[in-house]
């Protein structure tokens, strides 16, 4: 006859960190001993809890790393109202292979059309796929750099944008960029190209505006030839979702395209 040492199982689960077991075993011992479960569904059901609640804290700890600015999920995105874009021309990017075949991505459109969502579902999805993801808007990323390579930093702070899985570029073109802001951008575009991490972009620009948007058409045109050798360009249309219901708006038009 096996006896069974509480203590002993409490202190082994300790050892190898298995919280999750250590927590549930006694309600599953009293659950296997009334259903008289055979000794192998118990270990599996005790192991698979850990394997679970495992995934789950990883996929909290990554989501807060990623530093969103909202969570956003494929399955909210509403394609109805964008019926130039369908979800099966995103599957590439929902799947393993957005990392697997540095899939990167550039979203073209004007505000309102859900540009960001799509890219922090993409970034979302692939933390559940295992991958980190690292949310920054371009103003942000620039500025910081630019920064750091004043103060003699830019080795460092680059590694911030470079060694996340998957980096989510927003807003591209919505400000204003001061001198260097090619440079930086392309060290980063660059570094992540080599390494075979993808990069997702956003922009209120036509890519053949960018030389403009980072005073600088060579290094722009070396930014897209990278982003795009074996990523997609994608053009979103439609008027805001922010603005849906609003009538009678006089609202200004600028040249965004």
């Amino acid at each position: 006859m096996i006896t069974f040492e509480p203590q002993a199982l409490d202190a082994l689960t300790r050892r190898l960190h298995l919280a999750t077991v250590r927590r549930m075993y006694p309600e599953l011992i009293r659950q296997a001993e009334q259903e008289t479960w055979p000794y192998g569904v118990l270990v599996e059901r005790l192991l698979s809890e850990e394997v679970s609640h495992r995934a789950q804290t990883r996929i909290e700890r990554f989501t807060a790393k990623a530093k969103f600015p909202f969570m956003a999920t494929i399955e909210e995105f509403d394609f109805m109202a964008r019926p130039s874009l369908k979800r099966q021309m995103l599957g590439r990017f929902l799947g393993l292979e957005l990392v697997a075949e540095n899939r990167s991505l550039i979203l073209e459109g004007p505000p309102g059309t859900g540009k960001t969502h799509l890219c922090i579902a993409i970034g979302y999805k692939a933390i559940q796929n295992g991958y980190e993801t690292l949310f920054t808007t371009a103003a942000a990323l620039i500025n910081d750099l630019v920064a750091a390579a004043d103060g003699g930093r830019l080795a460092d702070a680059l590694k911030a944008y470079i060694e996340p899985d998957v980096l989510i570029c927003d807003e591209v073109g919505y400000l204003g960029y001061g001198p260097g802001a090619a440079d930086v951008l392309f060290q980063v575009v660059d570094q992540r190209y080599l390494k075979r991490r993808p990069i997702l972009f956003t922009t209120n620009k036509s890519v053949k505006k960018w030389g403009k948007v980072l005073h600088d058409g060579e290094l722009a045109q070396a930014i897209l030839d990278r982003t795009l050798h074996h990523g997609e360009h994608i053009k979103l249309d439609g008027p805001s979702w922010r603005l849906k219901g609003k009538t009678n708006l006089d609202i200004a038009q600028d040249d965004r395209d």
